[in-house]
């Protein structure tokens, strides 16, 4: 996604951003304070935060790490994902679920979303994909809407296969499956610039990810800095996914909006669907209903017409001065994974050239939601004719 800016006040009289970031003098305050500290890399605000996030999604163990790729990946490894393997991932999701299966030496398998109105993996699609190979499963919270996870939950357990979640989009959520993974980039709903977290009740998944993320040694530097010990081990093959401690620091700061912020994106979806409901040539994903169990992380709609959509795009910036993104193209379309999918991905192929992401951040005020909603509608009339 683009349009990311840190400015704390909404210009309406230039382009109505995809995502604007807000940052406060709270926020500004938590990470200078981290600056004068002398200490940077990962110690006691890393400890603070990962304390404060478990006790968010009521789980045992909170690991912060650098990315929520970092965190997919640690989440594989604990799995027991290796060459040879497959993880099934959705075809709409970014890229890094398909990626991290691989750095484990396995074969990421596509498979198909349930359809326009719901974006999240379909659990029917399930059985055609899987192989006697099949040693993980990876759930899509997407946009932040709960993927259908009991229903996922059940035929891995069937089939003593992990079910890992992509929780990116959803800091609200916790784990069902083995773990969940989280995203805390500039444009999420809990943001820090650059950082993830895997979050786990199973205590050798926990104890997995702490020791990976930090080259498997036995050991860090802040235990050693406060005489905990004198040296370490390196029992394993690790990896440098560490989370610094300003980033925790700010994640720190911004945790306790979180609920706040989250219950704003609800309210401006509520009224994106209540404007948009009946205009010809646009579904809309989801429920109301499904909307307040959301994060609401993006707003997605959904053109009817796929020829529409690009130039729908354009004539939104380019006349109304209005961003917008599409979340996701599909995974098997991408140069690089081109040519594995054995089986088709129809509703995955048609949500990548129908989806169209439309602003939204907490601070959004309604004169500019207005302009993206009546923009929508006038480029949808003239492009139809």
């Amino acid at each position: 996604m683009h349009g990311t800016r840190i400015s704390g006040v909404e210009d309406s009289s230039s382009i109505v951003p995809l995502f604007d970031l807000r940052v406060t003098d709270d926020d500004v305050a938590a990470v200078s304070e981290t600056l004068r500290s002398g200490w940077l890399t990962m110690g006691p605000r890393t400890q603070a935060f990962e304390a404060a996030f478990a006790e968010h999604l009521g789980v045992r163990h909170a690991v912060a790490v650098s990315s929520a790729t970092a965190a997919l990946h640690l989440a594989y490894l604990a799995a027991g994902v290796g060459p040879g393997d497959e993880v099934i991932v959705p075809a709409i999701t970014f890229v890094a679920g398909a990626a991290a299966a691989r750095y484990c030496g396995a074969v990421p398998v596509l498979a198909d979303i349930v359809g326009q109105h719901d974006l999240g993996l379909d659990p029917d699609d399930l059985d055609n994909r899987a192989t006697e190979r099949t040693k993980a499963v990876c759930a899509v919270h997407y946009a932040g809407y709960p993927a259908a996870v009991e229903s996922l939950r059940a035929w891995c357990a069937e089939r003593s296969v992990a079910l890992i979640e992509d929780a990116a989009h959803s800091p609200h959520l916790s784990p069902v499956g083995l773990a969940s993974v989280y995203s805390f980039f500039s444009n999420k709903v809990l943001s820090c610039g650059e950082g993830g977290l895997l979050a786990t009740n199973d205590d050798a998944v926990g104890e997995i990810a702490r020791l990976l993320r930090s080259h498997a040694m036995t050991s860090g530097t802040w235990d050693r800095h406060l005489g905990h010990a004198a040296t370490y081990d390196v029992v394993g093959t690790g990896y440098n996914y560490r989370l610094d401690e300003p980033r925790a620091a700010l994640l720190s700061a911004r945790l306790p909006r979180l609920q706040e912020d989250i219950a704003e994106r609800r309210r401006l979806v509520h009224r994106y669907r209540a404007a948009l409901a009946d205009v010809p040539g646009i579904t809309l994903p989801y429920d109301d209903d499904a909307v307040d169990r959301s994060a609401c992380y993006v707003m997605p709609v959904m053109i009817d017409d796929p020829a529409l959509r690009d130039l729908l795009r354009a004539d939104l910036l380019e006349r109304h001065g209005v961003q917008t993104s599409v979340l996701y193209p599909a995974i098997h379309e991408f140069t690089e994974y081109r040519g594995e999918q054995a089986q088709p991905l129809p509703r995955s192929e048609h949500a990548a050239r129908t989806e169209l992401t439309i602003p939204l951040f907490p601070h959004l005020s309604d004169a500019s939601q207005d302009r993206v909603i009546s923009g929508l509608i006038d480029g949808l009339d003239q492009l139809r004719g």
